[in-house]
């Protein structure tokens, strides 16, 4: 997950995804003959599965997308893909489930493609390679073992990629490939081509009708490329993935153009050029026509359109300004054509602003050395290099336009010793990359990449230049890496002692990653990886280890247990401990300083936060990632030359106040937020209370005494309600309860609201008092017509029946049955009171309103309690409901949505679907695979860095990326603030120790030293030391953890060898000075 900060957001995440299956079961079966037949048979292809292929377009706007009139809404799996689809959106996820993808080449890149596409839920993904597997291939696909060696590639393949998704009809093709054969697809991609075939290709997929999607990737060591043309005229739906910007209108003049000022809740998102609609304005209505009018003048509150309001309606109040996002149709030229004019190119790192016009002809020129040699240049050979050098000067000398200046020998020798190798790392970003091309070639939705972009990671060679001879092939799984990097650092990775934290989606990615590059696979080497969490259904999309008999078990060990799998020689040490201060016994002094490097996969801020301390305390490199969505950032922290993870935050969220939540919603996720709260209230914590008054009432009772206050008071009165008012004894209380607290909810607390604030009422300055924000309600009028009526007390009846351990009759689920009985509930007539108070002071913290009388209130409620606890049967307990938003049989979603849209209703605020409510109360954080797989490929590469030592600040690289836009942003990180004293220097990163059991005379006597003078010592909330107490002379000569253990009590477990002191020192000048930490070594 992301990380909560800086530019590249935080990792939070949604659900994932899968597509169920039903026209396409017979692919499936087709799909696993195949696979039987690949253990006696690697000839000929299988089968090409037609689906909605040919030449029929199916009505889509960009072509060849088949309408997937198969599949409806229930067909997608919103348990299993939710954390997609909040990213997506159904109508892509439909698109996706009737989308055939080809993928030809299945060396490493090609097996992330496939991956990130199958669990995406496409319809089908036929993978196509003629040649077979090599032992240099197991340096980057995960699919391979050695037992495969000399299969066809994928043959080898299909059976593992088809587990990942069933619902995905997984097939192969065998033999070369013909462009007849491409029109069965709607898009292609190629991992492992040459350029006269691709061109060849991309033509036929070009000028096909509809066209087919074409998408060239290579990757070459350090280098990697992709080319896309999805055809002449491609239409992109959403062009960013954002929900349209909306803003709430306080004010418009009678001008031209109109000056529309809006409330300052939130700033305005709207750009000139934005087209927006208007809605719900009082006044001047002329603008509530649905007309799409212009934005100009855009700023942060307020924005002009372009339109004459002169002799319109006066403004009076409300109205709603929203977006119109707008389709884009670009023009992509064919690869041909691209060759020679490339146009722009997308830039990844701002500091290589030259490197793509360089890489572009370095490509090519490759192509054109491997047509010449019948093989890829030799790593090491200066002979092959000297070949590319003359190859690649020769073709830029042929240029007219963009020829360069000057060609780095040094980058074109680097790309030639590594074109044959496909690295892991490099195949995980470019796998991400293309299966999210591949996704807006399906769908139109997020903008694709136009036309060519390239990338390398020089920056994660050694240091020291490379021995040709340590490049040379050992026979070994890591050939291919070896022939980068070289044999040495090879032996660096696998003696590695790694702590990866965290086994969800960024987990598994990095345990596959780091099990073909060797990462801890020798004999010194150990990774150890925790996670508390289990595996749930929706995990399955994105964390690709697990598969759905894995569900309820442990995510450490079976990730663990299926990296082993990868690779036989990973040294792996599952734990199931949370990384925490409470787990500081088993990740102890000695764990910690034995590391070679901490990897977060983590989904929260303060685990983070955690993490960043204990490899600051203890020096270590922390590799962050997180992922938002399509958006995916990396921070690297290294010992004394970057800032720690810690040194910047995000602001907050901006919380709504409690009385818009309670009384004043203007938008769904307030009344989503409302919903929750009344859920968890309803059904968990007054139960929870009930019950913790029935286990033990005297204690009860005299807490709520001792504190005597309002929130005491509500507590008490919920638990009386609970017990004696609203106990249900049947069903049929159940739905009495479930009807009341409709009419409760949606008519009689809007009466009175209304009745307390009526709509003309103004505030203590004149003003209207239900002006913008506020949203004046109505109340709700009950029917058994209306279904949405009947949902929420049929799912309000059966939880309220759940919480007091009543069965559920099977008549429930009747909309006739469940109609015929709550027509019998008589609700009585409300009244509206005079002197009720509402809170609408903004900053208040609690609904609750104080009293003068509140201790006597509880006093007598109290007594109830007493005489109602007397009346309850023996041994009688109530059910806490613990909110869980991923069981969609549970009623707790239904209720909730439930509660949100009637409220929404109440206020006339858009109501949203069960899903959508979902995302927003569940606090799903959207996710997708792709970018998982990007991020942890950008790790990787740095990861090379920090394994092999050596490199600068400048060589490491922070990122930020949005798949959707594209847009890549890399940046070496910050370096740490220095405090310099004296002669001495220092940062966070250092930490001052002192060994062999030092007295507080040798402590002192050290710092002075250093030219510093302690005033005082403290350890945790202690104070050991200080100048100013006479009496504190007597410790002088005390051994320090003798005053630690005396003075501040400390217990200091049997695992620790030091204790940490904070001291506060003078220079000689009596300015203070902030001196980092200070160690105490006792043992």
């Amino acid at each position: 997950m992301l990380p909560g900060k800086r530019s590249g957001g935080g990792e939070v995440a949604v659900d994932d995804l899968l597509i169920k299956r039903t026209k396409i079961d017979s692919l499936i079966s087709s799909a696993a003959a195949t696979t039987a037949a690949a253990s006696t048979s690697v000839g000929n292809s299988s089968t090409v599965p037609t689906m909605g292929g040919g030449n029929n377009s199916n009505g889509s706007t960009n072509g060849k997308l088949p309408t997937g009139g198969e599949l409806n809404k229930s067909e997608i799996d919103e348990d299993l893909h939710s954390r997609q689809l909040a990213v997506y959106g159904r109508e892509t996820m439909r698109l996706l489930s009737a989308s055939n993808v080809l993928v030809s080449g299945m060396q490493g890149l090609g097996a992330e493609v496939a991956k990130n596409l199958i669990l995406a839920g496409f319809k089908s993904v036929t993978l196509h390679d003629e040649e077979t597997v090599e032992l240099w291939d197991l340096s980057s696909n995960f699919i391979f073992t050695e037992d495969d060696l000399g299969k066809n590639r994928a043959v080898a393949s299909v059976q593992k990629l088809q587990e990942l998704n069933n619902a995905v009809a997984v097939s192969t093709l065998t033999t070369e490939l013909t462009t007849e054969q491409l029109s069965e697809f709607q898009a292609v991609v190629f991992t492992d081509i040459g350029l006269e075939k691709a061109i060849e290709f991309d033509n036929f997929c070009h000028q096909h009708e509809p066209p087919i999607h074409f998408i060239k990737s290579e990757v070459r060591g350090l280098f990697g490329s992709v080319f896309c043309d999805f055809g002449p005229k491609f239409t992109v739906t959403d062009v960013d993935g954002n929900d349209p910007y909306t803003g709430i209108i306080a004010s418009i003049s009678n001008d031209n153009p109109p000056l529309v000022t809006c409330v300052d809740d939130e700033r305005l998102e709207f750009q000139d050029g934005d087209l927006v609609v208007f809605s719900e304005v009082h006044g001047m209505s002329e603008l509530n026509d649905g007309k799409p009018r212009k934005v100009i003048n855009a700023k942060p509150y307020s924005f002009s359109v372009e339109e004459d309001t002169t002799n319109y309606g006066e403004y009076k109040k409300g109205g709603i300004v929203t977006q119109l996002k707008q389709p884009k149709v670009l023009k992509f030229k064919p690869l041909e054509e691209a060759l020679k004019d490339p146009g722009e190119f997308l830039l990844s790192d701002f500091s290589k602003f030259d490197r793509p016009p360089l890489l572009h002809l370095l490509f090519q020129a490759l192509d054109k050395l491997v047509l010449e040699l019948g093989r890829y240049p030799v790593a090491g050979s200066e002979e092959d290099a000297q070949k590319f050098l003359s190859l690649v000067t020769s073709l830029n000398n042929e240029l007219k336009d963009g020829k360069i200046e000057q060609i780095d020998e040094k980058i074109v020798r680097s790309f030639a010793f590594g074109a044959r190798a496909v690295l892991n790392p490099m195949a995980a970003m470019f796998g991400g990359l293309v299966g999210q091309e591949v996704v807006k070639a399906c769908s139109g939705k997020f903008h694709p990449l136009l036309q060519f972009f390239y990338f390398d990671s020089l920056e994660s060679l050694p240091v020291e230049p490379l021995d040709p001879n340590d490049l040379k092939p050992l026979n070994t799984r890591y050939d291919a890496q070896i022939s980068v990097f070289g044999a040495k650092l090879q032996k660096q990775l696998e003696e590695a002692k790694v702590f990866v934290v965290g086994s969800g989606a960024l987990g598994c990615e990095f345990l596959k990653n780091l099990a073909l590059m060797g990462v801890s696979c020798g004999n010194g080497g150990k990774l150890t990886i925790t996670d508390d969490d289990v595996i749930e259904k929706s995990n399955l999309s994105r964390q690709f280890l697990f598969r759905d008999w894995n569900i309820g078990q442990a995510k450490s060990t079976v990730a663990a247990t299926a990296a082993c799998l990868i690779n036989p020689n990973f040294h792996i040490e599952a734990l199931q401990n949370r990384a925490s201060p409470d787990s500081e016994n088993v990740f102890n002094d000695t764990f910690w300083e034995n590391l070679s490097v901490v990897v977060n996969a983590l989904d929260n801020v303060n685990a983070r936060l955690y993490i960043d301390q204990r490899c600051l305390y203890f020096q270590k490199a922390l590799l962050e990632s997180g992922t938002l969505g399509a958006k995916c950032n990396t921070q690297m922290v290294i010992p004394h030359l970057t800032e720690n993870y810690g040194a910047s935050r995000d602001p907050p969220e901006k919380q709504a106040p409690m009385c818009t939540v309670h009384s004043f919603p203007h938008n769904i996720d307030h009344c989503l937020t409302w919903a929750r709260s009344e859920f968890e209230g309803l059904l968990e914590k007054t139960p929870a209370e009930a019950n913790a008054y029935l286990s033990n009432p005297t204690e009860f009772t005299s807490a709520m005494e001792k504190a005597g206050d309002a929130q005491a008071r509500d507590n008490l009165e919920r638990v009386l309600e609970c017990l004696e008012k609203e106990r249900c004894e049947s069903f049929a209380d159940c739905i009495t309860w479930a009807r009341l607290k409709f009419e409760d909810y949606f008519a009689n607390r809007v009466k009175q609201l209304t009745f307390t604030f009526p709509e003309d009422a103004v505030n203590s300055s004149g003003q209207p008092f239900w002006s913008a924000p506020k949203r004046f309600p109505r109340p709700l009028q009950f029917s058994v017509e209306d279904q949405s009526h009947l949902n929420f007390v049929m799912a309000a009846s059966i939880l309220r029946a759940e919480a007091y351990g009543i069965a559920k009759p099977d008549w429930i689920k009747s909309p006739t049955k469940c109609a015929d009985a709550v027509s019998k509930v008589i609700v009585p007539d409300f009244e509206p009171k005079k002197d009720v108070k509402i809170v609408t002071d903004e900053k208040a913290t609690s609904i609750s309103t104080a009293s003068i009388d509140d201790s006597a209130v509880i006093g007598d409620l109290v007594n109830k309690l007493k005489l109602c606890h007397q009346k309850l049967p023996a041994g009688f307990k109530m059910n806490p409901i613990q909110f869980e938003k991923d069981d969609d049989t549970n009623y707790h979603m239904d209720l909730i949505a439930g509660l949100a849209n009637m409220r929404a209703r109440n206020y006339s605020i858009p109501e949203v679907d069960k899903l959508k409510a979902k995302f927003i109360a569940g606090r799903i954080i959207p996710a997708i695979a792709t970018a998982t797989a990007m991020a942890t490929g950008f790790v990787c590469l740095e990861l090379y860095k920090v394994l092999s030592g050596g490199h600068k600040v400048e060589d490491y690289r922070n990122t930020f990326v949005n798949l959707a836009l594209p847009l890549f942003s890399m940046a070496e990180p910050v370096p740490p603030k220095v405090i310099k004293h004296q002669d001495l220097s220092w940062t966070v990163w250092d930490r001052w120790i002192l060994r062999d059991n030092p007295t507080l005379r040798e402590l002192l006597q050290w710092l002075k030293n250093k030219g510093l003078n302690a005033y005082s010592i403290s350890f945790g909330s202690c104070l050991l030391y200080n100048s100013m107490f006479p009496r504190h002379k007597d410790r002088m000569d005390k051994k320090m953890v003798n005053l630690a253990k005396e003075v501040a009590k400390a217990d200091l477990p049997s695992y620790r060898r030091h204790f940490d002191v904070v001291v506060a020192c003078e220079d000689e000048d009596d300015n203070d000075v902030d001196i980092p930490q200070i160690s105490i070594y006792y043992r």
